[in-house]
């Protein structure tokens, strides 16, 4: 009969409450989420600046986002 009330009890002990989650796991997925944010691929940051400028995005259409990034900020000019 003891049985018979622990399925019929829809509540959980406080103490077992959360023993099936595992916030160890999922915090440990929040901050890698977070580091991978932080440290983008060089090719991603410059795909992002070259989408920001309007003729390197167009150059991007027509010739890739390599070339593009190389002819509008490949080479910095300093004067």
């Amino acid at each position: 009969s003891e049985q018979s009330l622990a399925f019929s009890d829809p509540f959980l002990n406080r103490r077992r409450a959360n023993d099936f989650i595992q916030p160890d796991t999922r915090l440990e997925g929040m901050s890698q989420e977070r580091i991978r944010e932080r440290m983008k691929a060089p090719q991603e940051r410059q795909r992002e600046m070259c989408e920001d400028y309007y003729p390197c995005e167009l150059y991007a259409y027509r010739h890739g986002y390599a070339a593009a990034y190389r002819h509008y900020f490949g080479r910095r000019r300093t004067k």
